[in-house]
């Protein structure tokens, strides 16, 4: 039986909106683990017969008790893992952003057609893809219909290189994954990816929804108001992402061990590239030059970059990680002053100091 949520929040709420919404999915379940900035995952298995309502049904109190407390809408996925409530989130989002974007081109047509001064619906503001609700059936036969066509990189895990491994054998789909014997992909993929990717095929999740536990990684997105070919902009909300995360890094007391970068491009497509860091760090120049590398390594020449978004992994407690002592005064000066600027945004808010290059999001 579905009875895990796998919440997006949509538009991404502030520090305190965000812990005010995960004290909303509190007071249906303790089991609730945090995936911020936007996100949350809830095994609300324990509450449906307090409730007296299925997990759909719980899913929906959510949505309405978030719009009405804090004026933010959510998309939810819910299934028997999280695996599969995050993916079914993942289509239901995809799914309402092609509804705007018709929505949004007939309505063009429309104002086009009546003359450039008649409002279109809505009176000519932009749309938002509203909340929903997906629910994946928790029957063997449910999740075989939910999976069959979602391509290997819809499951957790698989990247590029490895969806083009498998489909240079003809596994381009979950479903054919799910249908080659285990042993065949051990040849392909290796013994211990090959089950891991074997069990995600066949909708199988171990990973339990674990409730206050530390934030294994973080990430933040920014998406432009038209697509970008200036890699000038695209650096500053580089800058902007970087500094954000070493920021959210610095007041948990953590540091990130690794960093990635995801672009996605006009036509929906995305490239993401990894890179180890020299030492754990939560230093924004660290993070910053790490992301800029990634970015240029890309070769993006005419490329029309929809968005880019950060991920910081690996995180650990920051006086448990190791660091190379440093004789640099330029050093030891830019973690005064970055020292200094975490004090003024504390007590005066987080716009009172940033960076010379910072964009505002769009």
């Amino acid at each position: 039986m579905p009875h895990v949520l796998y919440v997006r929040f949509h538009p991404t709420p502030a520090e305190d909106v965000y812990q005010g919404l995960l004290a909303l999915l509190g007071e249906l379940t303790p089991v609730v683990e945090a995936l911020p900035p936007d996100a949350a995952l809830a095994d609300v298995r324990g509450a449906l017969r307090y409730f007296g309502r299925d997990a759909a049904g719980l899913a929906e109190i959510v949505r309405v008790r978030a719009l009405a407390r804090y004026g933010v809408d959510c998309t939810i996925g819910v299934a028997a893992n999280p695996m599969l409530a995050r993916m079914a989130a993942q289509e239901a989002r995809e799914a309402q952003a092609t509804q705007v974007t018709q929505a949004t081109q007939e309505a063009q047509e429309v104002q086009g057609a009546q003359g450039a001064d008649a409002p279109g619906p809505g009176g000519g503001r932009s749309r938002r893809p509203a909340g929903s609700v997906r629910t994946v059936p928790g029957d063997p036969d449910g999740v075989a219909a939910f999976l069959a066509r979602k391509p290997p990189t819809a499951l957790p895990g698989v990247g590029p290189a490895t969806a083009r491994t498998l489909s240079a054998y003809g596994l381009d789909s979950a479903a054919r994954i799910a249908a080659a014997p285990l042993s065949t992909l051990q040849r392909i993929l290796g013994a211990a990816t090959a089950r891991r990717v074997h069990a995600w095929a066949h909708g199988i999740d171990p990973m339990p929804v674990t409730p206050n536990a530390p934030a294994r990684a973080m990430g933040a997105e920014h998406r432009f108001r038209h697509d970008e070919l200036d890699p000038v902009r695209r650096r500053r909300a580089l800058l902007t992402l970087a500094d954000g995360l070493g920021g959210r890094l610095r007041t948990s007391g953590q540091v990130a061990a690794a960093i990635s970068l995801t672009v996605r491009y006009a036509d929906r497509s995305t490239t993401t590239r990894s890179r180890t860091l020299t030492e754990p760090t939560a230093h924004t120049p660290a993070l910053t030059a790490a992301a800029y590398a990634l970015h240029d390594a890309l070769g993006l020449q005419r490329a029309r970059v929809r968005s880019v978004a950060l991920r910081v992994e690996g995180l650990m407690d920051a006086e448990l990680a190791p660091h190379q002592l440093t004789f640099d005064p330029a050093d030891e000066k830019s973690r005064r002053l970055e020292a200094a600027a975490d004090r003024a945004r504390a007590r005066f808010g987080a716009s009172a100091v940033r960076p010379a290059g910072f964009l505002d999001v769009a």
